[in-house]
């Protein structure tokens, strides 16, 4: 069964395939700890069994019975990484199913992403609860969470979307594939901290232990160890002697790792996370891609032509996890008195960075176009409906048949079809409150967010130019900055009159402009505005209350356009049917409105 238009019901048989592996893996998890259980006690009674008999019979059976155990033991680590592996691919279908009902609002909102003044962000509720990035987020990874708040952000090119949308549609179709990828980074995010550090280290020119005759060292310095201890051993030293020469074997190890802290420091307790790093990147070279973006993203990884990214995040994390000795103290204390661990380390790490400084930086940015590429993957599956835009090259085109909000449920949405084309056109759209003038504003910037992004967008046809898109719909005083809304409404209209002044490419969405003053001011200012607007050839959809205004059509004919929406009246009950239509508004609801709430008309 295909379930390309049916996403509810592939995460309902994938939650049930999965509880199902779980029960088994738990099954195993058990089998292996009794089995664990009787290796010791076999192991044991045959040890005591045979105590008595040769000693190469004991040695053989302990070593076997130890062997035994550690093997099930990796196979007991084995299984219980799958145990959590899978718990997360659950938890990650249940996550989904929420998301298809529209219960989103536990996840990360990105609100410590939203810059303090931008031009639409605010208006179109990108960010914070019941949020676009709320609902669109698939992002574990910092780096990935970022990237994903700069593309709702900053339009990309017509190159970029066009390479974004052909990646969102590929990984759209491969959905285990993607889940396993969320998996990797929401078992173990990886952290801009630990790509600061990585950084810092590959930045850092290291002065110390560069003479070739430290490599010398390394190999000579544990035959004179070791051949202490021999003598000792042997006969040929006193206790004291080897006592005396170990203290000074340590001495000398501890100057020498006292010049390698700070480089320990630097990469510290960093391991999981490039475990993490190196799964995900594991698990994208692997697989095979169509779309330009994702084939030239697997080729950017890569050192060079043989060696594979993920063969170099190995060897860096093994070589940090052998760096971590140092938790441990007392094989700490052994390994550098007698083998220099700590030097071992450091020259190990230089070669590596002499091998990979310029492309390991690019592998965290990496990880993020997948993570962001993939987020546009689960939305085009979770939608199959909506619709990829076509990018228009002259400025200004933007035409939709049933364009929604993506953010209403799709049973209780009401779409509207709607164009608007070439510059130095105003749509006004007049109507009643709550008839979804405001609404409809931020369902056609929302939705060109999404393309701008490279994303589908919650439409049945869309094509758009472009554009720098500006808003000022939402607006709010500011006692720390001792602003009042009526000023910081002017603030953002001034933002949009400099862009127009200079020519930007850029479509306006503005609703109830200069409400912070009188009617009549209003009236004037918002004339005058539009006015404007149309004189500098700039392209705009205002909402307003102002019936007025849309008397501008009679003045300029070919660069306004009426719509609105309306209200039906009966038995002083107020219905709306939220459809866009062309035209003034003939009725309004206020007057209702007041007298529901006793004020005598």
């Amino acid at each position: 069964m295909s379930y390309k238009n049916d996403p509810s019901s592939y995460y309902d048989k994938r939650i049930i395939e999965l509880q199902q592996a779980l029960e088994k893996l738990n099954r195993k998890s058990t089998a292996i700890g009794w089995l664990r259980f009787l290796i010791v006690l076999f192991t044991v009674a045959f040890v005591c069994a045979t105590w008595h008999s040769s000693t190469w019979i004991i040695l053989i059976a302990a070593t076997a019975g130890i062997s035994c155990f550690l093997f099930v033991v990796s196979k007991d680590t084995d299984n219980k990484e799958q145990i959590d592996n899978t718990k997360a691919l659950l938890e990650i279908n249940k996550k989904e199913v929420d998301h298809l009902n529209h219960l989103f609002q536990h996840a990360y909102d990105g609100t410590d992403l939203q810059p303090a003044h931008h031009v639409y962000a605010e208006d179109l509720d990108l960010f914070g609860e019941s949020s676009l990035y709320q609902y669109l987020n698939r992002c574990y990874s910092e780096q990935a969470k970022t990237l994903l708040a700069d593309r709702l952000l900053h339009p990309l090119t017509k190159e970029n979307i066009l390479m974004q949308q052909a990646a969102a549609k590929e990984l759209s179709a491969k959905t285990e594939w993607r889940q396993q990828l969320q998996t990797f980074s929401y078992l173990q995010q990886i952290s801009i901290n630990t790509e600061r550090r990585i950084k810092e280290w590959l930045k850092d020119d290291e002065k110390n232990f560069t003479a070739p005759y430290w490599k010398t060292l390394l190999y000579v310095y544990p035959f004179i160890t070791l051949g202490t201890v021999f003598l000792y051993v042997s006969n040929f030293i006193s206790l004291s002697a080897l006592l005396l020469l170990i203290v000074l074997f340590y001495l000398v190890s501890l100057s020498f790792s006292k010049k390698i802290t700070l480089v320990y420091d630097l990469l510290s307790r960093i391991v999981a996370e490039i475990n993490s790093l190196y799964k995900q990147l594991n698990w994208f070279e692997k697989e095979n891609f169509q779309s330009k973006f994702l084939v030239q993203l697997q080729q950017s990884i890569k050192t060079n032509l043989s060696i594979k990214a993920t063969s170099e995040i190995q060897t860096l994390a093994n070589i940090l996890n052998r760096f971590d000795v140092r938790l441990n103290v007392l094989a700490f204390l052994f390994l550098n008195t007698f083998l220099l661990w700590d030097l071992w380390q450091l020259m190990a790490l230089k070669k590596w960075k002499q091998q990979n400084k310029s492309i390991a930086p690019f592998w965290f940015t990496a990880i993020a176009q997948i993570e962001v590429a993939a987020t546009l993957g689960t939305l085009a599956f979770n939608h199959p409906s909506w619709y990829y835009p076509e990018i228009s090259d002259p400025h200004f085109t933007l035409s939709g048949n049933e364009i929604g909000h993506p953010l209403i449920p799709a049973k209780q949405r009401v779409d509207n079809t709607f164009s608007i084309d070439g510059t130095g056109k105003i749509a006004l759209v007049t109507g009643s409150n709550m008839a979804g003038k405001s609404t409809f504003l931020r369902s056609v910037g929302i939705n060109m967010v999404l393309a701008y992004a490279g994303s589908p967008v919650c439409a049945e046809n869309f094509i758009v130019s472009v554009s720098n898109l500006m808003t000022s719909m939402r607006i709010s005083d500011n006692l720390a900055e001792n602003t009042s809304t009526f000023y910081a409404e002017l603030e953002k209209l001034k933002t949009i009159i400099e862009a127009v002044d200079k020519k930007e490419k850029v479509f306006i969405l503005l609703d109830e402009i200069l409400r912070g003053t009188n009617s009549l001011d209003r009236h004037t200012g918002s004339k005058a505005l539009i006015k404007q607007l149309i004189r500098e050839k700039a392209v705009a959809v205002i909402a307003t209350h102002d019936i007025e205004l849309a008397q501008l059509e009679q003045e300029f004919p070919s660069a306004v356009l009426n719509y609105h929406f309306d209200v039906q009246v009966a038995n002083d009950e107020l219905f709306f049917d939220y459809k866009l239509k062309h035209g003034i508004c003939k009725s309004m609801n206020a007057s209702i409105l007041m007298k529901k709430i006793g004020i005598q008309l």
